[in-house]
């Protein structure tokens, strides 16, 4: 047939025209599912009828939402639907900054999800890492039923017990944590997970993503804002969701929102404000915008959480110490070959620290008058991958060999100590830099065994200044070769220092639950202290002799 003769393309229907944005839309056409508009209608005029806002300046007045609100999130998630006449997504992830109206736009969805559904037995959770986080939510939905004259007729709402109960389905709304007990048996109709950049582990996640198997039409809906963990629960749903936007992964019923700007972008920009805030000009005004990003110019620390916050660009820690492009270009060519440096001097820093989790020694090797190869040793209890709550990323570091498991529930040192003896016959290892406080025992038996000095490093800015300003600069002038070993390279990735008003520095270890480690990088600066020295000093290490500065 010529191109004359050849019939014209069939024309969409209008509800695909309108609706069909993403390749996981084209795949669910293909799959018979349609777009129901009177469903999303019915949702958003459950939210004007029903909802009120409970605070600011809309306090009292009907839930209108928002344009990005509407077309962007509630009718694409409640108007899709599968030939079954059940809803298509079963999974949503929203990713917007701060000050967007998150809170009050999942509370909303929460309730329309216990009263608007119908729903028999339907129990709802606002879920979070914390009960203190859980509960913003949960409190927001508390709020807006209090407010609403129409929804108090129908449901009972008891705060001392962070309950609301809706009778006439027998359903519930409830907050949920990760130290709340029974999470195991929930049948969750709706799970609304806030601020998941915040939870630490997985036990909480993986518990809740299966709470649904006894539901139709189940739906786990995530709202977060910018992390700053790579290996985070929330930069893996992430990475996934922008992999389902970009039609590299195949998955019809996960549903994704994602607004941010370029790390690259111009982050004084008003045209990125807009572009990373659905909410700018509404909630957030261009004045505060402006001041917010002149206040982030005096500090570094401050322009970095402008970036996180407002424009919900990935960090890698509050203050990070390197930039991922500096500390990348030092990879080299590829995994750094061990055997060519058989028989060579090297210095080794220990982070013995844990003993349940990572355990950390590094190999530093002068390499030239101001270059230093770096090799790593990581250890972990066997037990702890089969914890539901490590880091997912232990299982296939050890699988791939970059991170060595000993037997039992916690670090074998016996086992530690076989390892680091073997390196000491393969290399020719000057000394052992270590900190007193959890390694004299071990030490002790090394130096027996090797015939190698041992080196006593306190743990104090005073004895890190050096090595800290060193390192800063090595990274910087591409003096340093790690091989791109990525359990360091996620170390590296969320280090920090603190630094005393003389500008020395020293590492800070997250705080709290905080699962990232940074032992890597603390042996790395022990053993680049030794090599720097150049050999011992009659038995008695300089860092003995430092007064302790403390900050």
């Amino acid at each position: 047939m010529t191109t004359a003769t050849r019939r014209p393309a069939k024309r969409r229907p209008a509800w695909q025209r309108e609706w069909v944005r993403t390749p996981g839309d084209e795949t669910a056409v293909r799959a018979g599912c349609t777009f129901d508009l009177a469903a999303a209608e019915r949702v958003r005029s459950f939210f004007a009828r029903w909802l009120r806002h409970s605070k600011g300046e809309w306090a009292g007045q009907p839930f209108t939402l928002m344009p990005w609100q509407w077309r962007d999130v509630i009718a694409p998630l409640f108007g899709w639907k599968r030939p079954d006449g059940t809803r298509r997504f079963r999974k949503a992830f929203v990713f917007i900054p701060k000050k967007n109206g998150k809170s009050t736009l999942a509370a909303g969805i929460g309730l329309y999800m216990l009263m608007g559904d119908r729903e028999p037995g339907a129990e709802i959770y606002s879920a979070a890492n914390d009960r203190e986080q859980a509960g913003i939510v949960h409190r927001e939905a508390l709020n807006m039923a209090e407010a609403s004259p129409g929804l108090m007729a129908e449901l009972q709402v008891n705060r001392s017990t962070h309950n609301i109960a809706y009778p006439r389905t027998r359903s519930y709304y409830r907050a949920l944590s990760s130290d709340a007990p029974g999470k195991e048996g929930l049948n969750a109709h709706c799970i609304l997970c806030d601020e998941l950049h915040v939870w630490y582990g997985r036990e909480l996640w993986d518990t809740l993503r299966y709470a649904f198997r006894a539901r139709r039409q189940g739906l786990l809906f995530v709202i977060t804002t910018a992390g700053d963990d790579p290996l985070s629960v929330c930069r893996e749903q992430y990475d996934y969701a922008k992999g389902v936007l970009a039609g590299r992964i195949a998955d019809d019923r996960l549903f994704a929102y994602i607004r941010e700007a370029d790390p690259e972008d111009d982050w004084k920009s008003t045209k990125v404000w807009r572009r990373a805030n659905p909410a700018a000009g509404i909630i957030i005004r261009q004045e505060d915008f402006a001041a917010d990003a002149r206040e982030a110019e005096k500090t570094p620390a401050s322009q970095a959480s402008f970036k996180r916050y407002t424009l919900n660009i990935w960090a890698t820690a509050a203050n990070p110490w390197f930039k991922g492009a500096d500390w990348d270009a030092c990879a080299g060519p590829g995994p750094v070959n061990e055997d060519t440096l058989a028989g060579r001097d090297c210095w080794c820093g220990m982070d013995l620290a844990s003993t349940q989790d990572i355990t950390a020694a590094v190999l530093v090797f002068p390499d030239g008058p101001d270059r230093f190869i770096l090799v790593p040793r990581f250890w972990i209890p066997e037990d702890r991958l089969a914890d539901g709550d490590a880091n997912a990323a232990y299982r296939v570091w050890a699988a791939q060999g970059w991170l060595r498991t000993t037997p039992g529930n916690v670090c074998d040192y016996a086992f530690i100590k076989h390892d680091l003896a073997a390196d000491a016959k393969r290399f020719r290892v000057r000394q052992w830099m270590f900190d007193p406080w959890n390694a004299e025992s071990l030490t002790q038996e090394l130096e027996k065994e090797t015939g190698v000095e041992r080196v006593k490093f306190g743990q104090t800015i005073g004895n890190f200044a050096g090595p800290c300003k060193d390192l800063e600069r090595l990274v910087l002038a591409r003096g340093i070769l790690h091989g791109g070993h990525p359990v360091l390279a996620w170390m590296a990735g969320h280090v920090s220092v603190r630094q005393d008003p003389n500008g020395n520095k020293r590492p800070v270890k997250p705080q709290g639950q905080d699962q990232r480690k940074i032992d890597g990088i603390t042996a790395a600066l022990m053993g680049l202290a030794g090599a720097q020295q150049g050999k011992g000093t009659g038995g008695r290490s300089v860092y003995e002799d430092r007064d302790p500065i403390t900050i």
